[in-house]
């Protein structure tokens, strides 16, 4: 092994150590920073017990579920059972490895090591663990592997609300993640590339997607809410109506995995629509961040943190404000809503763009992007003025209710 792969490899290993403990540390806290939040909310007492203001709660609930009793029903097809926590749990905590959290960072050093030998390394090193050429891909395929996690969980339990709860996850992934996919072949068309590094370059020349692609935004993060199991798209564990849905039938650490993977879904979601709506780890009105450096490498990932903070308390203020949707209205929205709003609007941008670049000979990133702004006024107004309303698209939430004096006749 060459002294160059072997530095390779340890530069891997040492940002790919360093993205799973943050990974893990922020799903952690998240689930306290929920608490403290849906306290505040809800105007009482959040956690507060143990540490200062309850900042050791996370770690006290991973020793509860360490130490917990395991228990799982004499029922159950106990392979698959087992098993199950793992499928969802893997793909969510691995997604993050193919995100750029900040600019890329010069590293260069040359030692040996006793045994090991010499190890060199000197280049321009992308922050994201596998800096993958289909970038997005990767992750909207790896995501849609974690749903069979949770339709195995509530089969094997051989409960009938576990099995409901993962009939309905099977359902929902179906009916958002078309919309979701369609939602990100604009951000295609108008960079020209699935790779992370090159959409954040193409927004840093030009303008964030989510104004030449304000719609595409909005689809991408409502089939985000969906991704991630979380109200108003929970139905999948709605305790109201399935106890606790697919993970009814299980405890402690095989519990816990499940709640995880969607903390950990959550930021995935969170850092998605940061990279390729809001210019990822780029920080605006600024090309210093352009210049490799460690100052600009620690800067663009507090920018990016911060937008991906901003998202996870987007997704904590929507659960403890929205009631949750009933199953025939999340399938109305995802068939009848979001699936014809993402293909007519893969079909406007495809236009609009090439009446921009080949029509009006705008090609530059700004002026392109501008005008598809413009263009994209209208179309809001349309899908969020008319379509909402139920003028033309009428959810099951609208259906015609018989009045008292039909429902006499027919008694």
């Amino acid at each position: 092994m060459t002294p160059e792969l072997k530095g390779y490899l340890l530069v891997t290993l040492l940002k790919l150590v360093l993205v799973f403990s943050v990974v893990m540390l922020a799903v952690a806290y998240e689930t306290l920073i929920e608490r403290w939040l849906c306290a505040w909310m809800q105007i009482r007492l959040g956690p507060n017990r143990a540490g200062w203001r309850g900042i050791l709660q996370p770690i006290a609930d991973g020793i509860k579920n360490i130490v917990k009793e395991e228990l799982s029903p004499g029922t159950a097809t106990t392979g698959l059972y087992l098993v199950a926590p793992a499928i969802a749990l893997i793909p969510a905590l691995i997604l993050a490895a193919a995100i750029p959290w900040g600019g890329p960072l010069p590293i260069r050093f040359e030692f040996s090591a006793p045994v090991l030998g010499r190890f060199t390394y000197d280049e321009l090193t992308s922050t994201a663990v596998t800096n993958l050429p289909i970038g997005f891909l990767y992750v909207l395929a790896m995501s849609s592997v974690g749903v069979y996690g949770i339709a195995l969980a509530g089969w094997a339990s051989n409960n009938k609300y576990s099995l409901l709860g993962g009939l309905r996850a099977s359902a929902q992934m179906i009916s958002y993640e078309v919309a979701m996919g369609l939602s990100v072949i604009p951000v295609l068309l108008l960079s020209g590339n699935v790779s992370f590094g090159h959409i954040i370059a193409q927004q840093q020349q030009g303008l964030w997607y989510v104004f030449p692609l304000s719609l595409s935004a909005f689809v991408f993060l409502v089939s985000g809410f969906a991704e991630t199991n979380r109200v108003p798209f929970d139905l999948p564990e709605s305790e109201s109506e399935l106890v606790a849905g697919y993970h009814t039938e299980y405890s402690a650490m095989k519990f816990s995995a499940f709640y995880i993977a969607e903390y950990a879904n959550m930021t995935t979601v969170a850092m998605m629509v940061s990279t390729l709506f809001l210019g990822g780890w780029d920080i605006p009105f600024t090309h210093w961040d352009e210049t490799p450096g460690l100052a600009q490498t620690l800067a663009t990932g507090a920018c990016f943190g911060f937008k991906v903070a901003f998202f996870i308390f987007f997704f904590v203020w929507v659960r403890w404000t929205l009631p949750r949707f009933r199953y025939d209205q999340l399938m109305s929205l995802g068939w009848k809503v979001l699936l014809p709003i993402g293909v007519v609007y893969v079909g406007v941008i495809a236009v609009g763009l090439w009446g921009i670049e080949q029509g009006l000979g705008i090609v530059r990133p700004v002026a392109r992007d501008l005008a598809l702004f413009g263009l994209n006024l209208p179309v809001l107004v349309v899908v969020f003025l008319i379509l909402d309303r139920g003028t033309l698209i009428v959810g099951a939430s609208r259906r015609p209710q018989p009045s008292a004096r039909s429902l006499g006749r027919a008694a």
